[in-house]
């Protein structure tokens, strides 16, 4: 007898997700898959935009014709500041260029000489100038760089809501992905900014449904109740807000960790945006306070220099074990922390490290070495959770993602921080299960969001 299913699509930027999820929304099935990049037109590392979508397909095709499985629910929760660009035929225009390319200096120069200084900007639009990080410089950048590829987009999808249109066919905006620091939405006026409909950039982004919004798709012969996709941070901010009886933040990390708050009535302070922090949109479409730390992407580069320097298998951190004489002397100021980062950039949050105090090759040991990295991106991390704490007094918080796999990190973070309460989560896939609740409208029967269908 076949189980009735939901089915994820979990899209990040490393790993790409398949789970089945029962009616208990316990996990029945999983598949993961990691594709090489390619090169954009400009010989920049990207996503391989076909072969996800081939990948997709054939996967829900076979889940589909499982004997198994009967899948009654899709949705799909996907990495936010990328964008799909549809021509009239709905074909993909460009490639799916990566948030992290460098943004001309010249083209940021021009729109702050037609729209006034950045700050002023960053503050309505809760989102710091990030260049290619935000979607919407992404478009101003296509039309004035790009105008051969500009002039044949009749729409523009964000990439969750891309996920959704490769099997619905319909074309929507939607608050998670329009709100993760994109600079496209006014937050005082709570609608799409004045600079985006001067461009005439609005005509390009499909009309905005809730987050809990559905359709019907037809697949192989079947009738699915098909989501409209979500931003995987908010994703993963669901299940805490449906099961929580008290205000929390969230640590969601992975490639980056995005500390979370949805509890905050502060708005952004000019010196927060500076420190990189903005604000998300909620699946109902509330203000959360949020701050991003690349913490993961730079613990990955720091580990491949480690394990070549000391000639380490890279599964080797896990069997270190936290050096107690450590944490009580770098504590105390008896030894200084001697990590700096490579990938982080933020100024404002690197100032409570030393940039002339990091060299790989100058401890007695792996461990060593391991102990002083992990304690500088503890610290980081604790900037980052202060920061979007602001004068509240809340103290729960919950982690989810790579990093509660660490015993190392999570010691030393609640060293630093001996007044907070720290749960590691024990939520399965905190994207995938998210966007789960959102379809199965979990999130709609505790008051979350509401379902218009």
């Amino acid at each position: 007898m076949q189980i009735p299913v939901t089915a994820i699509f979990d899209i990040g930027k490393t790993n790409k997700k398949f789970f089945l999820f029962d009616d208990d929304l316990k996990e029945v099935h999983q598949e993961y898959m990691q594709l090489n990049l390619i090169e954009d037109d400009d010989g920049e590392p990207c996503e391989d935009l076909e072969s996800l979508i081939k990948w997709m397909r054939s996967t829900l095709m076979r889940a589909l014709k499982s004997r198994d499985y009967n899948i009654k629910q899709l949705n799909f929760s996907g990495y936010g500041a990328s964008m799909v660009h549809l021509d009239s035929a709905g074909k993909p225009v460009t490639p799916l260029y990566n948030y992290l390319n460098p943004y001309p200096k010249s083209l940021q120069q021009q729109f702050s000489e037609k729209y006034g200084e950045m700050e002023q900007n960053d503050l309505e639009t809760a989102s710091p100038s990030l260049g290619m990080l935000n979607s919407g410089m992404q478009l101003y950048w296509l039309k004035y760089s790009k105008p051969k590829f500009f002039h044949r987009i009749k729409h523009s999808l964000h990439f969750p809501q891309f996920l959704s249109y490769l099997f619905t066919g319909e074309l929507v905006s939607e608050p998670t992905s329009i709100g993760c620091h994109t600079k496209l939405w006014d937050f005082r006026h709570n609608h799409y900014h004045q600079w985006i409909i001067q461009e005439g950039l609005d005509r390009l982004l499909p009309k905005i449904v809730p987050t809990v919004h559905h359709y019907y798709a037809q697949l192989n012969g079947q009738s699915i109740k098909t989501g409209v996709g979500v931003h995987d941070s908010s994703a993963a901010l669901v299940p805490y807000i449906i099961r929580s009886t008290e205000p929390f933040i969230l640590i969601s990390t992975g490639t980056w960790s995005i500390t979370l708050n949805p509890f905050t009535t502060e708005p952004l302070s000019m010196e927060e945006l500076k420190k990189d922090c903005l604000t998300y949109l909620s699946i109902n479409s509330k203000p959360v306070k949020a701050a991003r730390l690349f913490i993961g992407n730079e613990m990955e580069y720091q580990m491949k220099v480690l394990n070549d320097i000391y000639h380490k298998d890279p599964e080797y951190y896990q069997s270190v074990s936290l050096n107690e004489d450590f944490i009580a002397k770098v504590a105390s100021g008896a030894i200084s922390n001697r990590f700096f980062p490579k990938t982080i950039k933020n100024p404002l949050l690197l100032k409570v490290l030393d940039p002339n105090s990091w060299d790989p090759n100058s401890f007695n040991s792996y461990e060593e070495a391991y102990h002083h990295l992990v304690w500088g991106l503890v610290t980081l991390q604790r900037e980052s959770l202060q920061l979007v704490n602001g004068n509240s007094p809340i103290k729960n918080v919950y982690m989810d993602g790579g990093f509660i796999h660490n015993d190392l990190f999570n010691k030393m973070l609640q060293y630093q921080l001996p007044d907070y309460s720290f749960n590691i989560s024990s939520v399965p896939m905190g994207s995938a299960y998210g966007a789960a609740l959102v379809i199965t409208n979990e999130a709609g029967k505790s008051g979350l969001a509401p379902n218009k269908n």
